[in-house]
């Protein structure tokens, strides 16, 4: 990194400081303990990298130690590839060469694997049965009114059009059709929008960690990333932090996550969502809100009160909405769409033209018969249950069998996030693959690799499953810590 995108105060590093093991015990030098405690806060995600540190000075005087322990302490980092400075510029966090930004992706497990190999790299359950096979039966019946036509509709069939927009409306954010464009998938989605919104060059705040396939996206199309540590314990956003970036960095868009986020499974509440809406309408940022894990709650019973979808605390014109039928009903269904005020859907619309025209007109009649029929209703009933009873079950085989690996249990969506024991996540998604597990490592959900020692799991397995899975990610993890397992060359396709 050439230069800082952020900044972070003397007291808020502090307060991070401490958090992180300093000032050191067991007669460790403080420089090298305040080395220590900003690579780790570097290497979990909580400090992002490209973040401007405070000056020696002005930190010395927030941890109440000498100007020249912070000055060796910066040093140390430097000689550690965490830091970098340029006078006249300041000292700004980096990760060291050798520790690349993940770029590329395995496929997905081949079904001839599927005997031996257990794969959790992937976030995406079997389909929601017999919903979905119904849905395309009765749209085959729906197909001949439409293949009289050129079959082109860039905006979406009107009648999956309608019906989403009915379904916003019932969550609680009265929505015109108009408000809808049908894309090919979420990612569709979120690249329209992505072109809609931003040039190479200008700044997307994103939470720490996101979405895996949408940073590297945003990297591919030069964007330069701001990353906002979230919360801890599924807390939700962390709104100072939130306020300093988009007063400080003035980034042209923000990616969130607000419901049951990928990958930590955090739900963030209905306060912290009106309170980030403000905040972005003030700095003139665009939120992209991705709610494609926003039916998954794992109350069955229908009990509990969830929080209103983002756009709901738009007054307009601030929160761009992206969704899709992958999570909900299956990953092959690749139909997504986007929710905004009418002259943006236009601009998406019209520009729509130089990608992909429309999406499949079958699939989009499919989605609008679950939706029309009760097919999606039920299907993702049935969905949120086994996902419950596939949390529980992983929860436990990891309790039982890695009793050092921390989590917390989310309230709903498909992933567990896991911080290991020490653990490289790079390592042990190496390493699982000679042990038959495949997993995604944590930093791949991170701007430029941070969250190392975390791996994503998803809640596909359960029962004996999810004990075998646990029992071969044990030895993987011993084989790591150990030094007898293989190095990290490696990585796993995520969805």
């Amino acid at each position: 990194m050439d230069s800082w995108t952020t900044v972070v105060g003397p007291g808020r590093l502090a307060r991070l400081l401490g958090g992180a093991g300093f000032p050191p015990q067991g007669g460790v030098p403080a420089y090298r303990g305040l080395a220590e405690s900003v690579r780790l806060l570097v290497l979990e995600g909580r400090l992002g990298v490209s973040v401007r540190l405070p000056a020696e000075r002005e930190l010395a005087a927030a941890l109440g130690v000498s100007r020249t322990t912070v000055a060796a302490g910066y040093q140390q980092l430097r000689s550690w590839g965490y830091l970098t400075s340029r006078r006249g510029a300041g000292s700004w966090t980096v990760l060291p060469d050798g520790h690349p930004v993940p770029t590329g992706g395995l496929e997905p497990l081949p079904p001839e694997l599927a005997a031996t190999v257990i794969d959790l790299g992937c976030a995406a359950p079997p389909a929601a049965e017999p919903w979905l096979t119904a849905a395309f039966t009765a749209a085959l019946t729906d197909l001949p009114a439409h293949t009289r036509t050129h079959g082109d509709y860039p905006a979406g069939l009107p009648v999956l059009r309608e019906a989403l927009a009915d379904r916003f409306t019932a969550r609680g954010t009265p929505t015109m059709p108009e408000q809808i464009m049908v894309t090919t998938g979420a990612m569709g989605a979120l690249a329209a929008v992505r072109r809609l919104l931003t040039a190479p060059g200008d700044r997307v705040a994103v939470e720490a960690p996101s979405y895996a396939n949408l940073l590297q996206m945003l990297r591919r199309d030069g964007i330069r990333l701001v990353p906002v540590a979230l919360a801890g314990g599924l807390a939700g956003w962390d709104l100072g932090e939130w306020r300093r970036v988009l007063r400080g960095a003035a980034p042209r868009a923000a990616y969130v996550i607000p419901d049951f986020h990928n990958p930590t499974g955090t739900l963030v509440p209905d306060e912290q969502r009106g309170a980030l809406v403000a905040a972005a309408r003030t700095a003139g940022t665009v939120l992209v809100a991705d709610e494609t894990m926003a039916e998954l709650s794992f109350d069955t019973g229908g009990s509990a009160v969830l929080p209103r979808p983002l756009a709901a605390f738009d007054p307009g014109g601030t929160v761009i909405t992206v969704g899709s039928a992958s999570k909900a009903v299956w990953g092959g269904l690749r139909i997504g769409w986007v929710r905004a005020a009418p002259a943006v859907i236009r601009r998406l619309i019209a520009a729509r033209s130089y990608t992909d025209l429309g999406s499949p007109v079958l699939e989009q009649l499919a989605v609008a018969r679950l939706l029309r029929d009760g097919g999606w209703a039920a299907g993702v009933t049935e969905r949120r249950g086994r996902l419950r009873g596939h949390r529980d079950d992983l929860a436990a085989a990891l309790r039982d069998t890695l009793p050092d690996w921390r989590f917390d249990l989310p309230t709903g969506g498909l992933t567990l996030w896991v911080r290991t024991a020490g653990e490289s996540g790079a390592a042990l998604a190496a390493e699982g693959e000679r042990h038959g597990v495949r997993l995604a490592a944590g930093s791949r959900f991170g701007v430029d690799g941070a969250f190392e020692p975390y791996v994503r799991l998803p809640l596909t397995v359960g029962g004996d499953t999810a004990r075998e899975a646990a029992r071969r990610l044990a030895l993987a993890a011993h084989a790591v810590s150990s030094g007898t397992g293989t190095a990290p060359t490696g990585e796993v396709f995520v969805a």
